[in-house]
């Protein structure tokens, strides 16, 4: 096995969170006599936090009291319909199980709010992570690779024995923040040639590979 621990990030990795984002991104924007947004503009908002989401999402120049007003309306929202439309990727979840019958640890690092995050980890894979951290207050988000670190303490894992598992810019930089092998997806928020121009040399084009060269057998 050539990795003892697998650290997935979660939206546009193992769960297309997509719909439920751009729905309740809407539902704060109309709230408040704000123009909607497509989703394939929510699709571009999203990656560093459901703050910068809401700060891309509203008109350039709202007042900052209005930013902060959509973005509690959205988290009071999102809360309870985080997992209406999310689903798991295809073969997401068997690649989970047979990672861990093989005795690799799993992990989720998320810039999702931390609720959210615990949330969807026990509605679609309860039992299959072994530790899962969103966005919290006082810990820097990605691509800072401190909650990356976090998990590698939790789990007494060396960094040399992980490999971190993401679909954007995002997760590439933190695999670089953290000294850590990447293993970059392609189905997920990001096209590939975005991610290519980001410095992603290897994409995987569908889960089972990520058995192949966890398992050493690519």
């Amino acid at each position: 096995m050539r990795y003892k621990l697998a650290v997935f990030d979660m939206d546009g990795t193992i769960l297309n969170t997509l719909e439920d984002l751009a729905d309740s991104t809407n539902y704060a924007l109309k709230a408040n006599g704000l123009p909607e947004r497509t989703i394939d503009e929510v699709r571009r908002f999203v990656g560093n936090g459901i703050r910068l989401l809401i700060e891309r999402a509203v008109p350039a120049d709202s007042e900052p009291e209005l930013v902060d007003e959509v973005f509690e309306t959205f988290k009071k929202y999102y809360k309870t319909h985080c997992a209406v439309k999310t689903r798991p990727y295809d073969g997401i979840k068997e690649v989970l199980v047979s990672l861990r019958k093989a005795g690799c640890l799993t992990a989720v690092v998320s810039n999702k709010a931390d609720f959210a995050v615990q949330d969807l980890c026990k509605d679609y894979f309860d039992g299959l992570f072994d530790f899962a951290v969103g966005e919290r207050e006082g810990i820097k988000k990605k691509p800072a690779p401190d909650s990356v670190y976090e998990v590698l303490t939790k789990l007494k894992t060396k960094k040399e024995d992980a490999v971190y598992i993401g679909d954007s810019d995002v997760d590439f930089a933190t695999s670089v923040n953290a000294g850590m092998d990447v293993i970059m997806v392609g189905w997920g928020f990001r096209d590939e040639e975005f991610l290519r121009e980001k410095g992603a040399k290897r994409i995987i084009k569908q889960p089972s590979e990520i058995l192949d060269i966890i398992l050493g057998e690519d």
